[in-house]
C-alpha cells in the first residue's frame, strides 16, 4: 500500500517480517507524511532502519517498554551522505517552520529517530 509519493507500507513493517497492524495505520500514515516532508526538502531518498515493532521483537533488541515504535509511530533514519546530525538538524528546522510534526527526536551516530508523539521529546 503506498502511503505517500515516496514510501509504502512495507518499509515501516517490523524488522522480522509482522506486518503494521491494522489498527496502527492512522499512525504509520501520519509518520510516512512527516518524512514525505523531510525527503522533499532534502531531494534524497530516506532508509528506514527500523519503524513499527512487536512488543516481543521491541524487547529482543532491547527497547523501551513504552517505545513510540509499538504503535508505529516512529522511524530510525539515515540518509546517504548526509550526517546524523545533518539530518536532525534539519528535521529541528521544518519543525520549528512548522512543516513537520512536533515529537520525539533523537540523534545517535548512525541515525536519527524521528516519532510522531505530538509533544516535543529530545535526546
Amino acid at each position: 500500500m503506498q502511503l505517500t509519493k515516496n514510501f509504502n507500507l512495507k518499509e515501516f513493517n517490523c524488522n522480522d517480517g509482522i506486518e503494521v497492524p491494522k489498527k496502527y495505520l492512522k499512525n504509520v500514515k501520519l509518520l510516512a507524511e512527516n518524512l514525505q516532508v523531510l525527503r522533499d526538502y532534502l531531494g534524497l531518498p530516506i532508509h528506514i532502519n527500523s519503524a513499527y515493532r512487536h512488543e516481543y521483537y521491541n524487547a529482543s533488541i532491547g527497547g523501551k517498554k513504552n517505545s513510540q515504535h509499538l504503535k508505529a509511530k516512529a522511524a530510525d533514519i539515515r540518509v546517504n551522505g548526509l550526517e546524523p546530525k545533518e539530518i536532525y538538524l534539519t528535521i529541528e528546522k521544518l519543525i520549528k517552520r512548522g512543516e513537520m510534526a512536533q515529537g520525539g527526536l533523537g540523534l545517535y551516530s548512525n541515525f536519527v529517530h524521528f516519532d510522531v508523539r505530538l509533544k516535543k521529546a529530545r535526546w
